[in-house]
């Protein structure tokens, strides 16, 4: 099972969240602080990170944000805060999932699953049967996708993308010049159970330009469609 590391300052959610990812069989490392939790995520990297919001001494968004630097670590943001804007922000700074206190604990426990699957940490469903075509590299134009390593690179240069970003990429390029639909990369990068809206699509789409645009300022490979979607442009 996977190696879970878990940020809150709430020693009563450390403890809930701790044992009931522990009787999943996961392991749980618990730092009480966000600069804390930084330093371990940075120097033992888990298979997953999930972050407080509020806490001392660095904030979650902070922890994210420096993260996003030099890992694709999939992370899971916690907040008891009820407001929209710093879900937005939680996913313009690259995390793969939002959840608002209070939470069941079964639902994290999905939560933590559907994430990891995505990433690849389960084992069996990692492993590519012959003929899948989802595990080959993808050559468009510029852009070349390995999904087998997670890498992607736009004119040899690698960008670094985080798994949801890397699974609705590889949806867009499959297909060159078609119009993907919001619904349609919702299918893509996330398993059934999980609920995103249309601003969720966006912002995963705008700070993939973004991380494009620093390697190309030239870079226009995804075109949005407004009111219809998105489409990958082969250059």
């Amino acid at each position: 099972m996977a190696k879970i590391t878990l940020v809150d300052d709430d020693e009563n959610i450390v403890t809930s969240v701790s044992l009931a990812l522990e009787s999943h069989g996961h392991t749980v490392k618990a730092y009480f602080d966000g600069a804390a939790g930084l330093a371990a995520l940075e120097n033992d990297p888990p298979d997953l990170a999930i972050l407080d919001v509020k806490m001392p001494r660095m904030d979650g968004m902070e922890v994210l944000r420096r993260l996003r630097r030099t890992s694709d670590l999939p992370v899971i943001i916690l907040t008891s805060k009820d407001e929209e804007i710093d879900e937005i922000l939680g996913f313009n700074l690259g995390a793969d999932d939002y959840m608002h206190k209070p939470f069941s604990q079964r639902l994290l426990i999905e939560r933590v699953k559907a994430v990891l699957r995505r990433a690849g940490a389960d084992a069996e469903e990692a492993l590519a049967t012959p003929g899948d075509t989802s595990a080959r590299a993808l050559k468009r134009g510029k852009l070349t996708l390995d999904p087998a390593r997670h890498d992607c690179l736009w004119e040899g240069r690698p960008v670094k993308l985080t798994v949801t970003e890397f699974l609705l990429l590889q949806s867009l390029a499959q297909r060159p010049g078609f119009v993907k639909s919001r619904d349609n990369l919702m299918d893509a990068a996330y398993d059934d159970q999980v609920y995103v809206d249309d601003r969720t699509i966006d912002s995963h789409i705008k700070r993939m330009r973004k991380k494009f645009r620093e390697v190309d300022p030239e870079f226009d490979g995804i075109e949005t469609l407004y009111g219809v979607g998105y489409r990958y442009r082969e250059t």
